[in-house]
């Protein structure tokens, strides 16, 4: 390996950090993962200042420059940015090199996962965009509080953290700048560097080198574009026309359109003032016209038994945000009948009762994508967009029409429940809106920013259903039951596989899906029955042996390595039977907070428990405590494609049945 043009294998720099490998070159200098002897091998990033000035004078002045960029990166303590360790100078073949060493951030950018999706045809949904947004504007309130802005805005330059899945903001544009004052200041004849990335930096700051908040919010704009439509700046800007026309790649809600436009606009003073007023945008509906809406007075809710061994209860979930309120009411339009002073009592109870009866007809024609809505108990139930997204409403534009009309052919053709779907979408919808609880949208114009808003979760619910679960699975959803799980942990068992396991592969699915929603006590609600929808397909792939394997050690030999590559929030299950007293060694090689590992007893009880359960642990050995079928499951808590290996050992090797132990156990 090289450094800087000279071998650094087996050398530390400054006495101190080791070089692992090289992450990335640019005209500016290199960037390394390296290992800090003095503080336990804690894994850091060196980024080396090479300016391309070759006389004394301009590498005094870069030395003096850079060394103010590191007094400013000193100063910021934020959680999602990368803490600054210090500036280290080093002498290496007569030439002196300039460090900045901050700390390691483990993930994959968005520019990765982006491409991991569009080799599977997708990309970031809405919501998601929108929780990336909600997450990483607070960065920018406080760089740009403390007066600095990074300049450099893009998805390479933004890491999902794999420890709690918040987005970080890394490599600051301050190196560039640098490099540029000292050509300039030095009179060297190298054309300098812009400042920003084309495409992503607006042109006052590629044109004329005016940098502010704004340029760093528009180029986070079409970092979101970027991640919501799969493609490059330079395909969604017509740098002729000067003009975006990205709307004909992607149909996104009327809120986050009027937000994202603003946010590109040409002018600086069009654009949103800080990082805090898009925030407030963003979460505040209240911004649009706000409809007149019609208190609700019944609660229909979905309810559901629950198992002694909870469903649900498994993988903390990649994200921190904080988690809607628990279940949904279902609002139902209810008007009053006009009872004048001056009617007889008689007619007016006659009229009262006609009321009731129109009012309870009209809501049993309501269908939010095109069907009638009625309860297992034939009780009619409401949505927060009560009669309003019936595709043919003549109140509706032809475009409105369109969009409603799409939504009802694609649920049929994906075999979904509408009751179903509108009960998910309403839980979601006022998640999303918790001050509209209890309220119904009308066909007014002054609801259309809302029922779009209804829409498109309803929408991105479908896609999520399309992708990951399996024809049968989304025609079961709105009917799944305590009675399902019971018959679930029945055709596990016969494969000597518990519900615990079976839950593992079905929480870590689950988390990565709706990671806002995995830490509550969802079985219950309308997103439960997603959770049994993955549960039903996992069953079916442990019966197929597509998420289980057996291992069997070969004569003679106590271990086995097993090398294998989970999908975001998939797992994997090995079953292994061994007898009572021998001694058995886990080493599962993975990141850090990557995976949860359990490892399962045949027949656990109070006296003798499971041996590991969702653990971040990669590492187990002991004595084991029964005979029997052991369960080892590892799943993935990554936002992106995870290998890893798994090393089992174990003495005095049992490798085959034998004896009553080694049939199928009732497990819990």
């Amino acid at each position: 390996m090289t450094l800087g043009g000279m071998d650094s294998s087996n050398q530390l720099l400054g006495s101190r950090y080791r070089i692992l490998r090289e992450l990335g070159r640019g005209g500016f200098g290199y960037t390394y993962l390296a290992e800090d002897i003095n503080r336990f091998n804690e894994l850091c990033v060196l980024k080396e200042f090479f300016p391309q000035v070759n006389d004394e004078a301009g590498l005094q002045k870069a030395k003096q420059l850079f060394e103010r960029e590191a007094d400013v990166l000193y100063q910021l303590n934020h959680p999602q940015i990368p803490r600054f360790r210090e500036l280290l100078r080093v002498q290496t073949n007569y030439q002196g090199r300039i460090f900045l060493v901050q700390d390691y951030v483990e993930g994959p950018t968005y520019q990765e996962l982006l491409e991991t999706r569009l080799t599977s045809g997708s990309c970031f949904s809405e919501s998601e965009v929108i929780r990336m947004l909600q997450q990483i504007l607070p960065v920018f309130d406080y760089l740009h509080g403390v007066g600095v802005v990074h300049r450099d805005v893009a998805p390479d330059n933004l890491i999902q953290r794999n420890s709690d899945g918040l987005p970080v903001l890394i490599d600051f544009g301050g190196v560039k700048q640098l490099a540029t004052a000292v050509q300039q200041q030095v009179g060297a004849t190298t054309v300098p560097t812009r400042l920003g990335k084309v495409g992503y930096a607006p042109e006052e700051q590629l044109e004329a080198g005016q940098v502010s908040p704004s340029a760093d919010l528009y180029a986070l704009a079409v970092t979101a574009l970027v991640l919501l439509t799969g493609q490059s700046p330079d395909v969604l800007y017509d740098r002729y026309t000067k003009q975006w026309h990205w709307q004909q790649y992607v149909s996104l809600s009327p809120r986050l359109t009027k937000l994202l436009n603003r946010m590109l606009a040409p002018r600086v003073g069009d654009r949103y003032s800080s990082a805090s007023a898009i925030s407030k945008a963003l979460s505040n509906p209240d911004t649009y016209a706000t409809p007149t809406y019609i208190p609700n007075n019944t609660n229909h809710n979905y309810v559901e038994p629950t198992v002694a061994v909870a469903p649900g209860r498994g993988v903390t979930p990649p994200s921190t945000i904080a988690a809607p309120p628990g279940s949904a009411p279902k609002p139902s339009k209810k008007r009053s009948a006009n009872t004048n002073g001056c009617w007889q009592a008689l007619l007016g109870l006659f009229l009262l009762i006609g009321s009731i009866s129109l009012v309870w007809w009209l809501a049993s024609r309501w269908d939010p994508t095109g069907s009638t809505t009625l309860s297992n108990s034939g009780d009619v139930e409401t949505s927060a967009g009560e009669e309003t997204n019936e595709p043919s409403n003549p109140s509706f534009s032809t475009e409105e029409q369109a969009r409603k009309n799409d939504l009802k052919q694609r649920r049929d053709a994906l075999q979904i429940n509408n009751q179903f779907l509108v009960k998910l979408t309403d839980q979601l919808f006022f998640a999303q809106f918790p001050q509209m609880q209890g309220q119904a949208l009308s066909d007014r114009p002054e609801d259309a920013d809302l029922r779009a808003e209804w829409d498109s979760i309803s929408n991105e619910v479908l896609t999520v259903l399309e992708n990951n679960l399996s024809t049968e699975a989304r025609k079961r959803l709105g009917s799944f039951s305590a009675a399902d799980r019971d018959r679930w942990r029945q055709q596990v068992n016969q494969h000597f596989v518990g519900s615990r396991a079976l839950y593992d592969l079905t929480d870590a699915k689950f988390a990565y899906l709706y990671p806002q929603n995995a830490a509550q006590d969802f079985i219950d609600q309308p997103i439960g029955q997603i959770w049994h929808g993955l549960a039903y397909d996992r069953v079916q792939a442990i019966e197929s042996g597509e998420r289980r394997e057996e291992i069997q050690f070969g004569s003679g030999e106590f271990g086995q390595s097993l090398r294998d590559r989970l999908d975001a929030g998939e797992g994997r299950i090995y079953t292994i039977n061994l007898s009572e007293g021998q001694f058995m060694r886990l080493n599962l090689q993975a990141p850090p907070q990557s995976t949860r590992l359990s490892v399962y007893v045949p027949n656990p009880t109070d006296e003798i428990p499971v041996l590991l359960e969702d653990s971040s642990d990669r590492t187990w050995s002991g004595q084991l405590p029964q005979s029997g079928y052991y369960e080892i499951v590892v799943v993935s808590t990554q936002n992106a494609p995870l290998d890893y290996a798994l090393d089992v050992s174990a003495d005095n090797v049992t490798s085959t049945p034998s004896g009553p132990e080694a049939s199928p156990e009732d497990k819990d």
